[in-house]
């Protein structure tokens, strides 16, 4: 064992995970059982408005029940900090004992801060960035209905504030909810686009936990399993969304990248993906996808030996020595990948252009809470050449 190993291996790691985690088709009916028997009366559910359906059986569990029940159902994009406003204002004309996000990212991530601020004096600005949140007292559960984000499971949540159009983060363990429960049965219905979507940003989050400047062989562990998760289930979840076994793959995997997210977290792909949500709209799983090999390749001087067990993971059994052409052949595979779904491979073909690059640099050089977790510094010029790369 060598001095450079025995040090990574000792690193100091702290792993903060809700208490409850719910995993299996059909546990959104452990979820019920689980709820009625806290003794909570009331709660309101933020989600999307085409889930509603999927909300039916916990709706009339809860109507047995007598427990009383809100649905905001507006979560239709990704968030923004009006869009928050509005379901904390809607959450505070009644004492609702816990607050139930349901939906992807965006209905997670908007009921995690709901949850924290409602019985809270301090305001959305005040907790933008990490460990600056000081408390949440509303219960609070998670169901994800993609596998993706892995928010049901994370101590970050994302915003787009409304005041200057930036994508900014909280990241605070009082984000982390009771309970989580990840049914498989409610990503069948998802559809091809989104399930190609959501699958990169799970295969993001773990090759990004897994090269980084903070990882740990504890994470390590989550990091590989999801990415060869992906790689065996992805296309096949997409190319038929009834695939059980791929749709229930998918959901451990992306289980597995949230639980990267917080010891871990991500980092350059990321940090650049945020400008294309904000200025065009662009879903941020489709950011990711289509940048992820850019980025990748401007890392692998830096990190070879991260990226050859990358390789592996995605399948590349190929007999190649040189860990920075093994590193290669596995960014081609994510390319092979995210093409066999359908998904765009540039910039331009997500009509990103060329004169937007300056601009898109500039607000991706100021997520600093990412970058710095990047093995290879990136300036500003660095940035921009990986963006006109990409075009």
């Amino acid at each position: 064992m060598t001095q450079e190993y025995l040090e990574f291996l000792m690193k100091s790691i702290l792993l903060k995970h809700p208490p409850v985690i719910g995993f299996g088709s059909g546990c959104v009916t452990r979820f019920i059982d689980d709820f009625i028997n806290t003794g909570l009366k009331s709660a309101m559910v933020i989600t999307a408005p085409e889930l509603v359906p999927l909300i039916g059986p916990i709706v009339r569990a809860f109507r047995d029940e007598k427990i009383k029940l809100k649905i905001y159902d507006k979560i239709d994009k990704e968030p923004t900090s009006d869009m928050y406003n509005d379901a904390l204002q809607i959450s505070m004309q009644q004492d609702y004992k816990s607050i139930i996000g349901i939906g992807g990212g965006s209905a997670m991530d908007v009921a995690k801060i709901v949850a924290a601020l409602r019985q809270n004096d301090q305001t959305i600005q005040e907790v933008y960035g990490i460990n600056l949140l000081g408390k949440r007292t509303t219960h609070l559960v998670c169901l994800p209905t993609t596998s993706g984000t892995g928010s049901e499971v994370s101590p970050n949540a994302l915003l787009i504030d409304s005041r200057d159009h930036m994508k900014k983060g909280i990241i605070s363990p009082f984000l982390i909810p009771d309970a989580a429960y990840i049914d498989p049965l409610l990503t069948m219905t998802v559809p091809p686009a989104v399930t190609a979507a959501t699958g990169m940003d799970a295969l993001t989050h773990c090759i990004e936990a897994y090269v980084n400047k903070f990882s740990h062989p504890l994470v390590d562990l989550y990091a590989l399993e999801g990415i060869r998760l992906v790689a065996n289930n992805l296309v096949r979840a997409v190319r038929n969304g009834k695939d059980a076994t791929a749709r229930a793959e998918m959901a451990r995997a992306s289980l597995y990248g949230g639980l990267c997210l917080g010891p871990v977290n991500t980092a350059a792909v990321h940090a650049l993906a945020y400008p294309l949500g904000t200025e065009f709209n662009i879903a941020h799983g489709l950011s990711n996808a289509v940048l992820l090999p850019y980025v990748s390749e401007y890392n692998i001087s830096s990190a070879p030996d991260r990226y050859a067990p990358i390789a592996r993971a995605l399948g590349v059994n190929e007999l190649v020595a040189d860990a920075t052409e093994l590193a290669q052949t596995g960014i081609e595979r994510i390319r092979q990948m995210a093409s066999d779904c359908g998904m765009p491979l540039k910039l331009s073909d997500i009509k990103i252009p060329q004169a937007a690059v300056p601009d898109l640099a500039q607000q991706a050089l100021k997520v600093e809470r990412l970058l710095k977790n990047n093995p290879r510094p990136l300036s500003l010029p660095d940035i921009e050449e990986i963006y006109r790369r990409a075009l």
